[in-house]
This record gives structure tokens, sequence and C-alpha cells, in this order.
């Protein structure tokens, strides 16, 4: 059987004549649209609508005087699609005024790949947390402090204090990260995680929040979906020297990297940039210790730590 395959279905070319076999694919192909992040922000976004609303596709275009095609169109932010049709229905879905907003702006945009966004205060980010939810890989690389996924709740206080949030910000930042850790790491995907030595080391909050940090850490490496891999300081220069960054790989999506900043968060989607970290994560994976080699070392640094705080102890005393 020869078969051409196109977005929504297959064309069977034998017993065709040779001009129509020619003609065909260009008579029955639709063009296939890339899933990009912002694309799927927007179809997520809307079919939580629809279901809020309670009504399915075809329930809303009977309320709407549409073809059911029609809001499947919108919904998976097919191009050509007008602001005026997405607005009725945004109206209908009595969608609240930000998020009208935001989702105009992604309907617009959804075809373009590569996403820089500003960043709020402690505040989440939708758009991770969604990719997330849906990957089935996650590694992740952190230079300079634990890895968000894997801090304690003292320890991301204490480093919202220091970035400086006012408390009421660096409590939701504390409550936004416990809900990441919790969705991350349940078991459904594979999670590794690359840290620099100087990450344990560099002091957050006082002994109390550090030992439990750095006990934390050993109690997580024991877990059979999650990795986690220290690069020594010893080592010197490395590949990581860039700055901090997660891959997350899907099953049926290109995979992305996501860089935090201070600034504004960036999803990167096009391959040349994603290759270009896939380069340094295998760079890294040579470097880093094995997990045996860095659970000896995350409890070597807690040795270091009972020892000094008893020394400051006994000078006290004197």
């Amino acid at each position: 059987m020869e078969i051409v395959q196109t977005a929504f279905f297959q064309v069977d070319l034998r017993g065709m004549s040779g001009a129509k076999r020619k003609s065909a694919p260009t008579l029955f192909r639709m063009p296939l649209r890339r899933s990009t992040v912002r694309g799927r922000e927007f179809g997520d976004a809307m079919r939580a609508l629809l279901r809020a609303a309670d009504l399915t596709n075809r329930a809303a275009a009977e309320l709407l005087g549409w073809q059911e095609a029609k809001v499947s169109e919108l919904v998976n932010g097919k191009e050509g699609v007008s602001d005026v049709d997405l607005a009725k229905l945004l109206g209908l879905l009595r969608t609240p005024p930000a998020e009208c907003d935001h989702l105009m702006a992604l309907h617009h945009d959804a075809h373009i790949r590569d996403w820089l966004q500003p960043t709020g205060s402690g505040a989440p980010n939708r758009t991770l947390r969604e990719h997330e939810k849906i990957a089935s890989d996650i590694t992740g690389w952190s230079m300079n402090v634990v890895h968000g996924l894997l801090q304690v709740p003292d320890y991301t206080w204490h480093l919202g204090l220091a970035k400086p949030l006012d408390e009421p910000e660096a409590r939701v930042l504390v409550e936004n990260r416990v809900v990441r850790q919790t969705a991350v790491l349940d078991g459904s995907r594979a999670v590794k995680i690359f840290m620099h030595e100087q990450a344990l080391r560099l002091p957050v909050g006082d002994a109390g929040v550090m030992g439990e940090q750095l006990h934390h850490l050993l109690r997580l490496s024991v877990r059979p979906y999650l990795t986690i891999r220290l690069i020594p300081t010893a080592f010197g220069p490395h590949a990581g020297l860039a700055g901090d960054f997660d891959r997350l790989k899907f099953k049926k999506i290109p995979e992305i990297v996501y860089v935090e900043s201070e600034g504004a968060n960036v999803f990167l989607e096009d391959q040349a940039s994603v290759d270009r970290y896939e380069t340094v994560l295998k760079s890294l994976d040579r470097t880093a210790l094995d997990e045996v080699e860095t659970r000896k070392l995350i409890t070597s640094i807690i040795g270091e730590e009972a020892r000094g705080d008893q020394v400051a102890e006994e000078q006290l005393q004197r």
C-alpha cells in the first residue's frame, strides 16, 4: 500500500493515474503546524476554560451558532482565526480580563518559537509548571545554590529574603516551590540534577537550615527515579559556567530548555540552541561524580559542618 500522510487523514494512492497521483498530495494535504511552548499554553488554557464552564466544543459551538470545527480550530490555535471570534468564545466562557489579554497575546504569537517572559516576584511560572507536568524526563543544572526541585522550605525562604523579597513575597515563593516539587517528584518521570559542590557549601540561613538541607539531599538521593550528581570543586573549570538551566524531554513533542534569570525567564525551542545545552549536559555527565561518590561527598560536607559547629561551641565556652 502506498500512503501519503496528511495532517488529518491518509490518502491511498493505489490505482490512481500518474496525473492524479501527482496532484493528490496537493489536493488533500493540510499544512502541519509545529507545536510551540506558546501554542501549548494557549490550547491548555482554552481547554481548561471549557471544562470550567462545563462545555464541550460542540456545546460551545451551538451557543455561538458556529460549526463545531470552528471551536476546535480556535482551541488548537489554528492560524487565520480572527480576534473577534476568539473574543466571542472567551466572552462565552466568562474569561477574566487579565486571562483574556494573556490568551489574545498568545493567539497572535502561537507560531513563534522561543519565549522570553518577564518575571514576577515569587510568582509561579505557569508555563514551566504545565510543561514539567507532561515531561517524561527532566535534567537540571545548578551551580551556586541547591536546585529548586531539591530545596527544603527554610532554604528557599532565606534565598527569597536574599533576593531581596519582602516576607509576603518570600512566603509565596516557598509555597509555590513546594507545589512544584510535589508535582515533579511524584515518580512519574525521570529526574536528574547536576550541581556544583559549591552549591552545597554556600551558607544559606544558619547551621540548622544547612544541616536540614544536606540531609534532605541524602534522603532524596535514594529515590529510584531521581539522580543527584555533583561536580567537585577540585575539578576546576567546567561546561556549566554559563549558568543554570533545565532541559525537558517529552514523549510526543520536541524537547525544550528553560533558563531562569533575575529579570526574565527564557524557553528555548530551536534545535540549534537545544543542541548546545545538550552538549553541556554531556560534558557535565562526564565530569560529575557518580551517585555513590556524590552521596559520600554530601556526607563528608555534613561531617565538616558538624565538626565546625563543635569547634565554634567549644571556643564560646572558653
